[in-house]
């Protein structure tokens, strides 16, 4: 409750010097409230950008030093790697995700080789980089099989923990994928293994540069609204969390992020757990084409990320977060 009236409360006062400004600022960013994303590619010596994306790319491994060392030196904690897998990998069981030479895998060994602990390493759990259908598990007549799926989500997960993944994040939407990973990981002695729940994902249309980047946009056959939730709905990302968190999810993810403000501070303010914001594809591809464009102007990034930070966010998964020292007012 406010206090006192004009003209003794003057609340212009605290806001005239930019130091008094920052002195009372209610929330602040930093680099340790982001993860970045990297997309992976086969070959060698090879950043290939993502038309979709400005200023986004592909690695091939041996050059992953690259942006690593840049978010290592930005003090980001944790970096979470997307495959874009070659078409002749791909079959309608996305069996890929289960070679242990895979992309991700390979890109795991070669970050915990290289730098051990000085950054963590978070791995999407999903079939949809693998199948030929662009589905996120086993797709019959034109509709994705849960329990089956789900088996083939434990071993993938498994042998992501075993390569070295500190962060596993189902983002398949499968309905009791999170206690089954959980019990499997805790049966192989693999405990510490931390699971970020993508607890919240919509079906939402913001997701096209992504699907570019991970090369499943053209395989995609209908759309995926029967497992990802329907956006005109609150109550089922309370049920879908509350599910989550009670099955083993360390963390919960919230995806999109700038459309979902609301259902971050909700489903902050009701579980109290550490929620996570993705800043997606499409979200980043407006902004980023808008600034390109001069039709707004860079500042627009920082507010754009701190509505993630004031919503309630713990964590921002951003493209943005290698080039934070450009962005941020520090």
């Amino acid at each position: 409750m406010i206090t006192g009236k004009y003209p003794n409360l003057r609340l212009r006062r605290s806001r005239k010097n930019s130091w008094s400004r920052r002195l009372l600022a209610e929330n602040n960013l930093s680099a340790s409230d982001f993860i970045l994303p990297i997309f992976l590619m086969e070959g060698k010596n090879k950043i290939q950008p993502i038309k979709s994306m400005p200023n986004v790319n592909r690695y091939s491994i041996n050059k992953l030093g690259i942006i690593l060392d840049r978010a290592i030196k930005n003090k980001i904690p944790m970096v979470a790697l997307f495959p874009y897998t070659s078409t002749k990998l791909k079959d309608s069981l996305g069996s890929e995700a289960l070679n242990e030479n895979n992309l991700v895998c390979r890109a795991i060994r070669y970050i915990k080789d290289r730098y051990k602990d000085k950054i963590g390493i978070m791995c999407d759990v999903a079939l949809d980089p693998y199948t030929v259908h662009g589905h996120d598990g086993i797709l019959r007549s034109g509709y994705v099989l849960n329990d089956e799926t789900i088996e083939i989500l434990i071993n993938q997960s498994l042998l992501q923990a075993q390569m070295g993944c500190d962060v596993l994040a189902p983002s398949d939407m499968m309905d009791g994928r999170i206690g089954r990973i959980r019990k499997a990981l805790d049966k192989e002695n693999l405990k510490n293994v931390q699971l970020l729940s993508y607890a919240v994902k919509y079906a939402s249309n913001f997701y096209g540069p992504f699907r570019d980047a991970v090369g499943s946009k053209i395989a995609l056959k209908g759309d995926k609204k029967t497992y990802q939730m329907d956006f005109r709905n609150i109550d089922e990302a309370i049920r879908e969390v509350a599910l989550d968190v009670k099955e083993g999810a360390d963390m919960v993810m919230v995806k999109p992020g700038l459309p979902y403000i609301d259902i971050i501070r909700l489903i902050k303010n009701k579980f109290k757990v550490p929620v996570f914001a993705y800043q997606v594809s499409g979200e980043y591809s407006m902004i980023s084409n808008a600034i390109n464009k001069k039709i707004i102007g860079k500042e627009a990034i920082y507010e754009n990320l701190m509505s993630f930070k004031r919503a309630g966010a713990n964590a921002i998964i951003s493209y943005y977060a290698d080039r934070l020292n450009e962005i941020l007012p520090w």
